[in-house]
C-alpha cells in the first residue's frame, strides 16, 4: 500500500484536500492530510484518511486578519522544517506552497508532486524542476505552465473532481439569514468575490433580465460598497464567508450558476463550478481558459469574457427556459460522474505517484 502525505499547510483548498484524500483512500492508499487548523469554519470531517494539523499550531488573530497573516509567517519556516525532518510517506504531494522560492528549497527528501493551481503564480521553472512531476486541472494549465519553461513531460493533467459531499447536507440545511427562498429563478454568483471574477461586468448584464434574482454570496476581497449601491432590487448580497451547511443550502436552490470571469483571469479551475457539477446546475461561465473544457463538453454554457449585453442574453434566456437548464444540469452530472469525477482523479494520480515511487 502506498503511503501518501497530501500538504496544504495553509489549509487554502479543505474541500479538494478533502475530496482528493478520501477518493485516494478509497483507491486503496495509505493517506495523511497534513495541514492547518482553517480559521473560517467547519471542514469535512476525513473519510478513511488521517489530518494532522502540523501548521500554524499558535497563530491567533482573526481568520484573514494582518494579525493572524503576520503569526503565520513567523512560524512557516520553523513549521516547514519540523515537517521535512518526519515525512515518511512514500509520496509527498503539496497542494499549496504559500513562499515557493524557499519552500521548494525546503522539501523532504521524497519524491514530492506539487499541484498548481493557479498556473500564472507559481514559482519560476528553475526551482520547479526540483520536482518529478506537477498536477495541473486543464490542458490550458499545462499550456501555462510549459510556456514558462518546465519540461513537457513533468506536467501532469489530471482534472479537478465535482464537489459532491455537499450534497448530503441539502435537504436539512438552511438559506443564509439574509436570503429567502422565494418562488422566481435564482442566479447563484458564489466565492471569494475578487476583481477578475466579472461581478461589474455581471451586474451589468443584470439590468436586463427580469422576473428572477441574483444571489451574490461569498467574501469580498475589494471594496464592493459602490457596487451594492448601483445594484438592481433583484440582487441579494451576502458578502460574508458562509458554512458548508449554507453553501449546500444555496446550490441546491439556484437553478442556475453563473461565473463571468475576466479574459486572462489567473486560475487552474474553479471550486465554484466544481460544486454546480456536483448539484447537477446548469452553469453559464465566460469562455477562458479553466473552463473551454466544460463547454465543449456541453457541462456548461459559454459567453465572451467581459461581453455583458451577451451574458444578460443569455442568463434571461436560461431563466425563462427550464428545458434549456435541464440539459445543461443533465451534462452535468455526466461529467461528474464520468471526466470530473474525483475516482477517476484518484486513478490518474495513484498512476502518476507509481512512476515517482522509490523502489
Amino acid at each position: 500500500m502506498i503511503r501518501v502525505d497530501l500538504v496544504d499547510p495553509p489549509a487554502f483548498s479543505p474541500p479538494y484536500d478533502h475530496a482528493l484524500a478520501a477518493a485516494l483512500a478509497r483507491a486503496g492508499a495509505d493517506v495523511r492530510l497534513v495541514t492547518s487548523r482553517f480559521a473560517f469554519g467547519a471542514t469535512p470531517p476525513p473519510d478513511g484518511y488521517r489530518t494532522d494539523e502540523l501548521f500554524y499550531r499558535h497563530a491567533r488573530g482573526r481568520a484573514g486578519s494582518r494579525v493572524r497573516t503576520a503569526a503565520k509567517a513567523l512560524e512557516h519556516v520553523p513549521d516547514v522544517l519540523r515537517y521535512r525532518a518526519a515525512a515518511a510517506a512514500d509520496v509527498v504531494h503539496f497542494q499549496w506552497l504559500p513562499v515557493p522560492w524557499l519552500d521548494l528549497r525546503l522539501l523532504p527528501d521524497r519524491p514530492v508532486v506539487l499541484t498548481i493551481h493557479d498556473p500564472i503564480a507559481h514559482a519560476p521553472a528553475q526551482l520547479l524542476r526540483r520536482l518529478p512531476a506537477v498536477v495541473v486541472h486543464t490542458e490550458g494549465a499545462r499550456r501555462a505552465v510549459v510556456e514558462q519553461g518546465l519540461a513537457p513531460d513533468r506536467v501532469h493533467v489530471i482534472r479537478h473532481g465535482a464537489f459532491t459531499h455537499l450534497t448530503r447536507l441539502a435537504a436539512q440545511a438552511a438559506l443564509p439569514r439574509e436570503l429567502t427562498a422565494g418562488d422566481r429563478p435564482v442566479a447563484l454568483y458564489f466565492g471569494l468575490i475578487r476583481p477578475y471574477k466579472g461581478i461589474e461586468t455581471l451586474l451589468e448584464a443584470w439590468r436586463g433580465v427580469e422576473g428572477a434574482e441574483l444571489w451574490i454570496v461569498g467574501r469580498p476581497l475589494f471594496d464592493i460598497t459602490s457596487l451594492r449601491a448601483a445594484a438592481p432590487a433583484s440582487v441579494r448580497f451576502v458578502p460574508r464567508f458562509v458554512s458548508d451547511a449554507e453553501q449546500a443550502a444555496l446550490f441546491d436552490r439556484a437553478d442556475l450558476v453563473v461565473l463571468p470571469y475576466a479574459r486572462g483571469a489567473r486560475f487552474g479551475f474553479s471550486g465554484v463550478l466544481a460544486t454546480a457539477l456536483g448539484f447537477g446546475r446548469a452553469a453559464v461561465v465566460s469562455d477562458v481558459d479553466g473552463f473551454t473544457e466544460l463547454i465543449e463538453l456541453g457541462a456548461a454554457r459559454g459567453v465572451p469574457a467581459g461581453d455583458a449585453g451577451t451574458l444578460g442574453r443569455v442568463l434571461g434566456e436560461l431563466l425563462g427556459d427550464p428545458s434549456q437548464r435541464e440539459r445543461l444540469a443533465a451534462e452535468a452530472r455526466a461529467a461528474a460522474k464520468g471526466p470530473y469525477s474525483w475516482d477517476t482523479a484518484a486513478r490518474a494520480t495513484l498512476e502518476l505517484y507509481e512512476t515517482i515511487r522509490p523502489r
